[in-house]
């Protein structure tokens, strides 16, 4: 199994932007030393008190001068605030600071309305879906410098290395966006932290949809990477108390309260009782999030990517402590076996 990191930039309580981006850097270094294969980072908006990750064309930038090796890419864009060429524009930028080794995430979300206005998104799509597609088959043609030479923007260029263009990833956590991945024959990443029941319908829907792309940037095979909130600690008993912030967090979101992350003590006082450690063998039921010791985390993860048949699993997380994190990371790298770089 081949695992990878997604990277919120969470500003840490008493901290700034300053401090949630070098904690962002410190483990961009840590996944390439330990021998995750891809670091991406992502796009909140409006929460910038809380996550940082608000411009991952910005961060990814400052993380191909502080990497050497490991793929770089967001997770995701959020294509509906903007306009494919430009976004072509800035991975393309990407691609020239880190040559081949550049993934281009694509995804769609709606903010506030206050945070939608402010980026002058339109909310009233007549056809989303049809709407997401076409931008992301502009932004593939751009990348890749793939329009005929009839089309208006056949002699418009974007920077690039000699090197791999960066390679386009469809992102969702809905079975519309599947489809939508396997209609342009492009690698699915299904966020099963976000709607984990939609996980196993999405990848159906993936491979049924599933095309040999026409896009110079597509695949010939469906390609599926599965993101799961997971942490690991030295025991079971002990992941499962950090994993309490994650439970906490996501009890706040469902009765609309969005504050800072809760500490350990403060998450735990909320859902009035450490949870239960995620068991080894998981039931039918999708888990919003998972956690364990090396060796139980390792089979868990092993099980749901078994589960939608895919081999990379990209881990996220919702721990309100940075070394808690880091130490997750290698936890895991260990429990799967990672090659280190």
């Amino acid at each position: 199994m081949d695992l990878s990191v997604v990277d919120l930039s969470p500003v840490p309580n008493g901290g700034t932007a300053t401090d949630a981006y070098a904690n962002t850097v410190a483990a961009a270094q840590q996944a390439e030393r330990l021998g995750y294969s891809r670091f991406w980072v992502a796009e909140h908006h409006g929460m910038g008190d809380r996550l940082a990750g608000t411009t991952p064309e910005v961060l990814l930038g400052h993380l191909a001068a502080e990497t050497a090796e490991i793929r770089l890419g967001s997770g995701a864009v959020l294509l509906n605030h903007y306009s494919p060429f430009k976004v072509a524009e800035q991975f393309g930028a990407l691609d020239g600071l880190a040559p081949g080794r550049i993934d281009a995430g694509l995804g769609r979300a709606n903010g506030s309305p206050a945070v939608d206005r402010a980026l002058g998104t339109d909310r009233h799509v007549q056809n989303p879906d049809e709407d997401h597609a076409e931008k992301i088959e502009a932004v593939v043609n751009h990348l890749c410098d793939d329009y005929p030479p009839e089309h208006a923007y056949s002699d418009v260029e974007i920077p690039r290395s000699d090197a791999a263009p960066p390679a386009p990833w469809v992102l969702g956590s809905s079975p519309s966006s599947a489809t939508i991945a396997g209609e342009l024959g492009l690698p699915f990443c299904f966020a099963a932290f976000i709607r984990p029941q939609f996980a196993t319908h999405a990848f159906e829907a993936y491979r049924e949809a599933f095309q040999p792309s026409r896009l110079a940037g597509g695949i010939d095979e469906p390609d599926g990477m599965v993101a799961v909130n997971a942490v690991a600690a030295e025991s079971d008993a002990e992941a499962a108390r950090l994993r309490a912030v994650a439970e906490a967090s996501y009890k706040r979101m469902e009765r609309g309260v969005v504050g800072t992350t809760p500490t350990v003590e403060e998450a735990i006082d909320e859902l009035g009782a450490v949870p239960e450690p995620t068991p080894a063998t998981l039931d039918d039921e999708w888990p919003r999030a998972i956690s364990g010791s090396p060796e139980t985390l390792a089979g868990l993860l092993e099980q749901l990517s078994d589960r939608v048949g895919v081999d990379e699993v990209m881990i996220q997380h919702v721990v309100a402590d940075h070394d808690d994190a880091m130490r997750s990371h290698e936890l895991l790298a260990e429990g799967v076996g990672l090659t280190p770089r």
